[in-house]
Order: structure tokens, then sequence, then C-alpha cells
């Protein structure tokens, strides 16, 4: 894995064929296993996905075109090794709805974010089953929602405060050998008030 958390921000109205590029989800799963595992090559890639190392390759290129990896250093001159360039892709969601075709862009990004839930998930319940997480991580461990009233200002705040705090326990944990990988998903998605039925009746 990268060393040092290192965050990319594309601009969605001049990156827009990165953006677009990211959205496929072969290649938002290569860059995440990349994240997670460190450098890889396309068959190892390949193995891991249950995808031909062509495909693998094809799609790495891609990546690599639009700066999400870059080659690493090889063991030898036979193999390619891939790394992740950055640890964390973010965008700015105003500049989204903004750029032409930002909405499906992030609508697509934020599709492939809940299926990686999905398999995190899978494999946490797994890996908890077979003994390969020690037992301690069950209480702690799971999936949580709340539906709080906030202005956006406090949605804001909220956002900063858990990334501060997930900074510190992070960089408190870092040399424990207890830390494991934790996959931390996180949403605030406002929600408009429902229609009132008769104002619904009345539209029809």
């Amino acid at each position: 894995m990268l060393s040092e958390p290192t965050r990319r921000v594309p601009d969605p109205e001049r990156d827009g064929a990165a953006f677009k590029a990211l959205t496929h989800p072969l290649r938002i799963e290569l860059l995440g296993l990349l994240r997670q595992h460190g450098p890889a090559t396309a068959s190892e890639l390949a193995a891991r996905t249950s995808e031909s190392s062509a495909s693998t390759s094809y799609h790495l290129r891609v990546l690599a075109k639009y700066a999400f990896v870059a080659e690493a250093d090889h063991r030898d001159s036979r193999e390619r090794r891939w790394k992740a360039v950055h640890s964390v892709t973010s965008w700015s969601n105003e500049a989204m709805h903004r750029a032409p075709g930002g909405r499906a862009a992030l609508s697509a990004l934020r599709r492939r974010q809940l299926e990686h839930l999905e398999r995190s998930l899978a494999r946490h319940e797994d890996d908890l089953v077979s003994g390969r997480l020690d037992s301690a991580w069950q209480e702690p461990s799971g999936l949580s929602d709340s539906l709080p009233r906030l202005t956006p200002e406090s949605l804001a705040e909220l956002w900063e405060t858990l990334a501060a705090k997930t900074a510190e326990l992070t960089a408190r944990d870092a040399d424990d050998p207890r830390a494991e990988q934790v996959v931390v998903v996180t949403a605030g998605l406002p929600l408009a008030p429902e229609p009132a039925p008769d104002a619904e009746e009345n539209a029809s």
C-alpha cells in the first residue's frame, strides 16, 4: 500500500475523460486492489478478479493514461508491475454537477462505491466466520444509519470532523500490531420533504 496518504482532486470540467475512465467497474476494482494490496502485475490482478490478463492489462493502461496508476519497481525484467499513484480520489460535487456528463459520472462512481461496500461486507463476514479475524473485531464492526436534521454547513462540518478523526486514529494505530485494514464508508444524503398526498392528487 502507499506509505503516505495522498489525494487527487481532478477538475471534472478539465478532466472529464479521466472521470469517465474511472467509472468502469473493473477499473475501479483494479485501482482499489492496488491501493489495498500494493503493486501487482496484470496477471496477479487477473487472478484476483477472475478476468483475463489481457483485459486487466488493457484497463491498467487506461488508468495509467489518466495518471491513476503508474509502473512500479519491477522484481525482474520479465514482469510489469503497477502501483496506485494516489491513495484517495475525491471531487467537488458542485463542479461535477456543472460539468457536461458530470452528473452521470458522479452517479456511476457512487454506484461503484455501493458495490465495494457489498463486497467488503461479504468478505468481512467470511473473515469473522473463518477465524481470519480475531473475535475482538465482532463487537465494534457493523453498519449503522441515522436521520439527523442538519444545515448544509453542519453537514460539511460533519464530513470534516470524520476525516480529521479518521486521520488521528490512523496515525495513533500505525505501529500497533493488532491494527487491521478497516473499510469505512460514510454517506450524507439530504432528502427533500415528501409531497403531501393531496398535492400529488392535484398534480395528476
